[in-house]
Formats: structure tokens, sequence, C-alpha cells
């Protein structure tokens, strides 16, 4: 059985399935400044009154917002409670789509239009890889297209910067292995990334590029992650692959004796990053591209958000927005330390469907006007 759909959100114009993948972003603060001393008399021996001045410093960082520089404390703060920085991968790392990028560059776009109206996205990309090496495109040439893809500055001094501050670094995309790991490599940022979840991609001996969904649905289903929400492509659901992702740092947590698991942040643009904004727990944080799919689909109904949610409108934004946050929980993973606002670790993953929230003081984000992608 194929599931087929006649509109895809990666691209205006083209007839291709509904829940086809979307586009995906960083931050960069202002100035940097050195977190100033709260005064030239020692209290050695008053332990709470350390404590208290340990506060006002993680709070004074954050909010001079620092970039290059950040006290030793709130670095150390970070680290000690924890964040998790997810990435999308097209239109959030680099600023287009991956598919679409390789197939323009090497004059395929008209054929990879058809094929998207009888084919599921990831099945036509994989059989547009398969003519093209039938047509004589090497794969260094499908390499070298994709090693053009645009990718801002401020995404790369973002990257470092989280991950100089403490933050462990993963992606989570609809992209395909191959173009991520050529994308990465060719930035120097490899690295950087402790863990990747897309569509497998793989070489064979001939130089035949091939790409499988990440959940196969090729043998008679319209899906294999039982996933019932709209935005979910048959191939990959990623609140499917958030769940596993929040209930390894809760198990992670818990084995270490930690009160709570890691904090997530989770940038996206994109139809199928709505799902695993849904996953994500009030103590964690939703960064939308403005204006993109994803962004509209929280602004319909922002109560089924529980996660703080901060948008983002270009690269600058999106480093500036991204290491205010990481500097917001340095200052509350300070106060947690010092005893306030306790919790047990061991969080509830919702199910794949829009949810209530308990606690929502946020005003509901306005209605964005949608930008071409």
């Amino acid at each position: 059985m194929t599931c087929i759909s006649t509109t895809d959100s990666r691209s205006e114009g083209k007839k291709v399935p509904d829940w086809g993948k979307v586009k995906k972003f960083m931050p960069n603060n202002g100035g940097a400044e050195n977190v100033v001393a709260l005064g030239a008399q020692s209290y050695e021996g008053e332990r709470k009154t350390k404590k208290k001045k340990k506060k006002q410093r993680a709070i004074r960082s954050r909010r001079r917002g620092g970039r290059g520089l950040i006290s030793p404390l709130a670095a150390g703060s970070i680290h000690d409670a924890g964040v998790v920085v997810v990435f999308d991968f097209d239109k959030t790392i680099i600023d287009c789509d991956s598919d679409n990028w390789v197939v323009d560059a090497l004059g395929a776009t008209q054929r990879f239009d058809e094929l998207l109206l009888h084919l599921p996205w990831n099945s036509a990309i994989d059989a547009m890889m398969g003519e093209l090496h039938s047509q004589g495109k090497t794969i260094d040439e499908i390499a070298g297209s994709i090693r053009t893809a645009p990718l801002s500055h401020h995404v790369v001094a973002a990257i470092k910067a989280a991950q100089a501050l403490g933050c462990e670094l993963r992606i989570l995309s609809d992209a395909n292995a191959f173009f991520i790991d050529t994308v990465l490599a060719h930035h120097g940022l490899a690295g950087y990334f402790s863990e990747i979840s897309t569509n497998p991609a793989s070489v064979d001996a001939g130089g035949r590029l091939g790409i499988t969904p990440h959940h196969d649905f090729r043998h008679g289903s319209c899906s294999s992650h039982g996933c019932t929400l709209a935005t979910c492509p048959p191939n990959m659901c990623k609140g499917k692959v958030m769940e596993g992702m929040l209930q390894e740092l809760s198990a992670a947590a818990a084995a270490a004796g930690m009160r709570r698991p890691s904090r997530v942040v989770y940038l996206g643009d994109g139809r199928g990053d709505y799902c695993p904004t849904l996953k994500l727990a009030e103590r964690d944080y939703m960064m939308p591209r403005k204006g993109y799919p994803v962004w509209d689909l929280i602004a319909g109904d922002r109560r089924a958000v529980r996660a703080d949610v901060h948008g983002w409108a270009d690269f600058k934004d999106l480093e500036t927005v991204l290491l205010d946050i990481i500097h917001e929980c340095a200052a509350a993973a300070m106060m947690e330390q010092d005893g306030g606002d306790q919790a047990v670790v061991g969080m509830v993953v919702p199910e794949c469907r829009a949810l209530s929230a308990p606690k929502m003081a946020m005003a509901v984000l306005p209605k964005a006007i949608h930008a071409p992608n």
C-alpha cells in the first residue's frame, strides 16, 4: 500500500506529500561583559552568604547576555545542570533544504518533481540518487554540491559557543546521514555533535548513494512509527525519537543520582518539528523559526506546547536567543542547587497529539505571516 498526498511544505508549487519535510537556525548575544564582583569584603565561614553571592552572579551573567565571556561560575552551573541542544538540519543549521539543493545543483529539478507526484519524499530522493548514478553522476559530485549549501557563520559561532559552555549537542533531522556528515565535516563541525538521528544513507560498491527511511514504511503500511499526527511523514516521526531521547536523559539522571534530567533546547522550522515540540516539558525550550510552518503551528494553539517558546527570525537572532537561553539555564541551575523548585527525576512522555498545558502564564504567540521558503 502506498500512501500519497498532494502537498508538501518543502517547496511551493510542487505537488508532493502533505507530510513532507520542511526546513530549519543560531545565537549572538550582544556584547560580552565580565561578571562584576559583588564586594570586596570576605565572608569566609559564612556559607549562606556565599550561596547568595553565587546566585546573584549567575543572574547578573544571564541578564548581561555576554557572548564571548561568561563567568566560570555560570559555565560550571550549566555543565552541572545539563543542557542538551537539539538542532534540526535543513533551514536551521543550513539555510536551505538539502535534498532540493543537491537536486537543483545537479540539474535534476524537473525529474525530481515528477517523482514526487507518485512517491513519498524519502522514496523519491532515493530514486533520484539512483537515476543520477545511472546518468554518470559520481558520489564526489553529489558531495561537492551539498558542500556549497549556505551555512551562516552565526550558526558556526553558536554551535561552538554552546559546546564551550558545557552543552551537549545533537541533531534530529529528516535529511539524511550523507548530506549532514558531509556538511559538518566541510565546516569543521563534525566533532561537536554527540548524536545524529536522521535517515540512514550508504554508498554501495558501485558508488550509488542510497537513502533509506529512519522508520521503515516500505513494506505495506503508511508508516512504521505509529504516530497519527498529520505533520509527521511516514519515514520519520521526530516525536518518537524525542520520546526516546527524553527517556534516555531521565534514566541517565536517575542513575547519576540527580534530581532532574537535563534541560532540552530544540530548534526547528518545519511541520515535522511540531511533534517533538509537543514532547517537551515545561522546563525545556523550543526555538521555532519565525514565519515557518512550526511557528505557525505553535501559534495556532500555544497551550498545546508546554515548553518555553523563544522564536528566532534570522541566524544572528538564532545565535543570540540560544545563548540567552543557556545563560538562563545557568541561573536556574544555580537556584536549584540551593534547594529551590525541587522535583523528582522521571518524566511522563505525552502521546502524539496536542496537549493542554496545566500552567501557561505566557501569552499566546501572535499569528505569524508565512515567509516564502
